[in-house]
């Protein structure tokens, strides 16, 4: 009883530090927060890395050197951070998304992050453990041999997109194909008196001049963000249309502070529109364990820290992707793009349906490691990360992919048991931040 106890306690607190300011300026969106990630125990560890990287500062990691120690990583790598966008060169691409939490760290914590993830996922679908090793195993052999042809050719250009894809990662990828911008912008916007504006629906907060005033002057700032190369030379590109306030959405955006912005897109035809969605950026988790000075030193602020990131590990990446902050707090913006689709675990409920999205999804994760997109604008990792992780992994192969599968399932049972730990101390109102009802 008192090692739940500690183990409860210790959950409480890491959550209440880990976003205290922000429990402290809207309580009741973090409680719709919590309820989320009470739903089941993957929805608790969508919403808990920060938890996931206090337990790794405890790992021995014998796969982590001066090297392997020092990749960038995505940071929340799990099995639902995967869907489309469209490139800068106008590609549809499958890709990792989500890089609120990347950072510099231990190659191998992408990977117990992402199986510990899958873990949990086919438990909740009922698959037989031997199973769930197997894929496990298909997702971290796909990621080997992918990194191995990054050896032999460091200047690959390996993305998924329409044309070198099948099943279900094909099928995402049309879906995405099959979107309008008309349609998000109809779904969003309404032209009154022959100009576009945000539709009031509910979702969105109108900003007194002052706010507005702040948040136009913020996107000012980020158009110097945005690479030289991105960066529309047409006079009419960028010319703000209207900004709304919005809520964060997601588990793991609950609560952040977000802006909307219309802007006048290629043309001043309506249909050309373009919607920019500015949110509130966070403290990375790995940052959290991580004690780096020149890594800390590098960044301007937590926006900097998730664009420079996001440029690093995702291949010709969304051009409209900068940074700015408003009243000293950071900001990254990004599209509101009709082409992004998530990938969805809902159908695939069969090992075989599984298995070739693994195998895809181990590629995926090797060319967020080993690639060094042309967007780049840093040198915190000033070596071949491909040679240095299939160096640390090459003199015990199997003992890699013993060790992270056995890691997934262990850590598995541990959120398990976490979750019903969170989930009795947030409704006996133990997380006093954040009120129960």
């Amino acid at each position: 009883m008192a090692a739940t106890d500690t183990r409860q306690q210790h959950i409480v607190d890491t959550l209440v530090e880990a976003h205290q300011d922000l429990m402290g300026v809207d309580p009741l969106a973090f409680r719709a927060r919590f309820r989320k990630m009470a739903a089941d125990p993957y929805a608790f560890y969508r919403g808990s890395a920060s938890l996931f990287y206090t337990d790794m500062a405890g790992l021995d990691d014998a796969w982590a050197d001066e090297r392997t120690g020092r990749v960038w990583i995505h940071g929340d790598l799990h099995a639902e951070n995967f869907g489309t966008y469209m490139s800068n060169e106008g590609r549809l691409t499958f890709d990792v998304n989500d890089f609120d939490e990347a950072y510099v760290g231990h190659f191998s914590w992408d990977l117990r992050r992402f199986v510990a993830s899958l873990t949990l996922l086919c438990w909740q679908k009922a698959l037989p453990s031997r199973a769930v090793r197997d894929l496990a195993g298909i997702y971290l052999e796909a990621y080997l041999r992918r990194v191995a042809d990054y050896v032999d050719d460091e200047q690959s250009t390996f993305a998924f997109g329409l044309d070198n894809t099948e099943g279900t990662i094909h099928r995402v990828l049309q879906q995405a194909r099959a979107a309008r911008r008309t349609r998000l912008l109809d779904s969003l916007t309404v032209i009154e008196d022959d100009e576009r504006q945000f539709r009031d629906d509910g979702s969105i907060r109108s900003l007194d001049d002052g706010e507005y005033a702040d948040v136009a002057e913020a996107f000012q700032q980020y158009l110097r963000t945005i690479p030289a190369g991105e960066r529309s030379r047409r006079r009419i590109f960028y010319r703000v249309k209207g900004i709304v306030g919005k809520k964060g959405f997601g588990i793991g955006s609950a609560g952040l502070p977000t802006y909307n912005v219309l802007i006048e897109g290629f043309d001043e035809a309506q249909e050309n529109d373009i919607v920019l969605t500015m949110k509130q950026s966070t403290i990375a988790a790995p940052s959290r364990i991580v004690h780096d000075q020149r890594v800390r030193d590098y960044f301007e602020d937590d926006g900097h820290r998730a664009v420079v990131s996001q440029r690093s590990l995702q291949t010709h990446t969304d051009p409209f992707l900068g940074y700015t902050s408003i009243r000293g707090v950071s900001y990254v913006v990004s599209e509101l793009s009709p082409y992004k689709r998530d990938l969805s675990w809902e159908d695939l409920t069969e090992p075989e349906q599984m298995a070739p999205v693994l195998e895809a999804l181990g590629q995926a994760t090797a060319k967020i490691h080993c690639s060094t997109d042309e967007d780049s604008d840093h040198d915190l990792v000033p070596f071949r990360t491909e040679t240095a992780i299939l160096a640390a992994v090459e003199r015990s192969r199997g003992g890699f992919i013993e060790d992270i599968v056995e890691f997934g399932e262990s850590y598995a049972n541990t959120v398990r048991q976490d979750h019903a730990l969170f989930v009795d101390a947030f409704r006996e109102g133990l997380i006093t931040a954040v009120p129960a009802a």
